[in-house]
């Protein structure tokens, strides 16, 4: 009997990405469609429909559809709320529309929740029955895997690491929370602290100050570089450690562009767990990169779909 099929769809500010997807593996190619060339939800839910439809013409046999979008979502409802970097998107039915179009099963979550399952169902959380995901790019997402299940919270909006605050004094998030993580260490803001920490250092900042390009100078000794990384994980693991006072995970995932930068966050992230956890905690944590890149929604996507069909 072959595996059930999916339809995962990573609905991104710039991209909407869908595959046909078996288990871990995808089946078919990756069709994208620009996020921003249309200007309203009707236009593009039209759009990613034909896609489905030509998708499923080359590789029939799909038996539900999973959609992972930037922004809070009320997964009961099936409904988005205002999503991030996308014009128009606000308190849109998406599961039930999806649904009738398709004649499939849809399940409608949060995209750093699929990342979670994707991570927690094939990839470097697999086979731990806690585990917390971080995704580190423009923004700080994360999810929660509690007592081997996906935990979402009282209004579908658990995990929301990068809206906890590291400084109470610090600089404001979007809801008036103070020092909010993704504040910074999102894209832009890494940005930002290589340019300042470079001019106070009385260097000449590079003119690509990206996350991507602050690795590569690092790697090649750039002590500057290093020291972005350093505050990076430094931040990064003032609010874990508190996530992990609270939910006391086995396994800490970290994915995301960020991410990329290999030992250079990753080493002194677990030595600022090391000096500020107690034993049994960190004793009893793994904290590792996460396995899967750009195909991690789809996947987690695909993967809560054909759950819904089992359960």
């Amino acid at each position: 009997m072959s595996e059930s099929k999916a339809i995962g769809i990573d609905f991104g500010g710039t991209s909407v990405k869908l595959a046909i997807v078996s288990g871990a593996e995808l089946v078919s190619d990756i069709h994208r469609i620009p996020t921003q060339d249309f200007d309203n939800p009707d236009d593009l839910i039209a759009r990613i429909n034909q896609e489905i439809n030509l998708m499923c013409e080359e590789n029939p046999g799909a038996s539900a559809v999973g959609i992972g979008v930037p922004g809070a979502v009320d997964y009961g409802a099936g409904v988005t709320y205002k999503l991030t970097n996308v014009k128009g998107w606000s308190e849109v039915p998406l599961r039930d529309i999806m649904q009738e179009q398709t004649g499939l099963p849809t399940v409608l979550d949060n995209d750093a929740n699929c990342m979670a399952f994707a991570e927690w169902k094939y990839g470097a959380a697999s086979g731990y029955r806690h585990a917390v995901c971080v995704t580190l790019g423009t923004g700080v997402g994360g999810g929660l895997i509690l007592n081997g299940e996906l935990f979402r919270g009282g209004a579908y909006a658990a995990g929301e690491i990068g809206q906890m605050s590291v400084d109470l004094n610090g600089v404001e998030g979007p809801y008036g929370n103070s020092g909010a993580l993704e504040r910074y260490i999102g894209n832009r803001q890494i940005e930002e602290m290589a340019k300042e920490l470079y001019r106070t250092n009385g260097a000449l900042a590079p003119e690509d100050c990206s996350p991507e390009n602050l690795a590569t100078l690092a790697a090649k000794g750039d002590v500057i570089a290093v020291s972005v990384w350093q505050n990076v994980a430094n931040y990064l693991g003032a609010c874990l450690m508190s996530v992990v006072y609270l939910l006391n995970p086995e396994v800490i995932v970290v994915g995301g562009g960020v991410s990329h930068s290999g030992n250079l966050l990753f080493d002194p992230l677990k030595k600022k767990l090391q000096d500020t956890l107690t034993l049994e905690c960190f004793e009893n944590l793994t904290v590792v990169p996460a396995r899967y890149g750009n195909t991690a929604g789809i996947l987690g996507s695909s993967a809560m779909a054909l759950d819904l069909l089992e359960n």
